[in-house]
């Protein structure tokens, strides 16, 4: 789950379902925000939130720079891997009503406009930094805790702020290793505080939200989600590379002089599109077969069949 959360395309929800405990863990959820204190309930989310703060905090760094300098193969990857969780989804709506498919179309509407949303702030370097962004950022990346289908890095990366909570969990993590906590003062109050708290809030909010809506609006509710799934693929086009701003450009609201180009670092450069080679596009969809196998393997090995009982 931890590792879902940081990967845009993958849903911590769906790796949840597909291990089987999905019910159980929001349960659990709906336990603590109704101040129902069960030892049961603190023995499977102290588990599953140890285990997933762990995978973030080590895998933070590793896989920031791998998107950094290998775009197009890790939102290759990303595409099969979202994709992967189709079928964990449309089995839990089967047989589908007309409430679903119309949902669905919703759901697509929303995620094309979230990534028309994404490109534009990308290619502009529109500024998205900030304590209130970060704290929105948390209450999207939560809902990937608790909705089979979403991805919370995926929302986070429409934002435009995955690479920056991921520098700071990694430099959370350095200054951990090196025992000067006071060096990551900055990016803990700016980013990692912030997302925290909306983490927190948002996962008390949707999990019972989810609940509901589940319970009294199932196949509108599942052809949202489906909707958001398949949609976020129109968000991770790959063939698109970061590119140094110039001298004089406007980049995040400001004149850019060549001091502050110097000290750009390449995760905070603009993205544009590119046409790809031939072996470019092979590969590509090499790696979104082997994500989408990856996925539906998890879901496989989880043994659980979705069905409709979830609290």
């Amino acid at each position: 789950m931890g590792l879902a959360n940081l990967v845009p395309g993958i849903s911590g929800g769906t790796m949840l379902l597909a291990a089987g405990i999905y019910p159980r863990f929001i349960e659990s959820l709906a336990d603590l925000s109704g101040l129902r204190f069960r030892k049961q309930s603190f023995f499977v989310l102290g588990l599953v939130g140890i285990a997933a703060a762990a995978a973030i905090l080590l895998g933070a760094g590793p896989v920031k720079d791998a998107v950094v300098e290998h775009r197009w193969a890790m939102y290759s990857l990303f595409i099969g891997l979202t994709l992967g969780g189709v079928p964990v989804l449309w089995q839990m709506a089967r047989p589908a009503s007309n409430a679903f498919w119309l949902s669905m179309v919703v759901g697509l509407l929303l995620m094309a406009a979230l990534a028309w949303f994404q490109f534009e702030g990308a290619s502009s370097g529109a500024n998205r930094e900030g304590v209130v962004m970060m704290f929105v950022a948390g209450v999207a990346g939560a809902s990937a805790m608790i909705l089979p289908g979403v991805s919370g890095g995926y929302l986070l990366l429409v934002l435009g702020v995955y690479v920056p909570v991921l520098s700071a969990i990694d430099a959370l993590k350095e200054a951990a290793k090196s025992g000067d906590l006071a060096s990551a003062s900055e990016p803990v109050m700016a980013v990692v505080l912030p997302v925290g708290v909306g983490v927190a809030i948002g996962i008390l909010l949707i999990s019972n939200l989810i609940k509901i809506v589940l319970e009294r609006h199932e196949q509108p509710t599942l052809g949202v989600l489906m909707g958001l799934l398949v949609g976020a693929v129109f968000g991770l086009w790959p063939f698109q590379d970061g590119v140094a701003p110039k001298v004089g450009e406007m980049f995040k609201g400001q004149i850019l002089t060549s001091e502050r180009l110097a000290e750009l670092t390449p995760d905070k450069f603009p993205t544009e599109f590119y046409t790809p080679t031939f072996n470019e596009i092979m590969m590509a969809l090499g790696l979104l077969g082997l994500g989408y196998m990856i996925t539906t393997l998890v879901a496989r090995v989880g043994g659980s069949k979705p069905g409709r009982s979830r609290a």
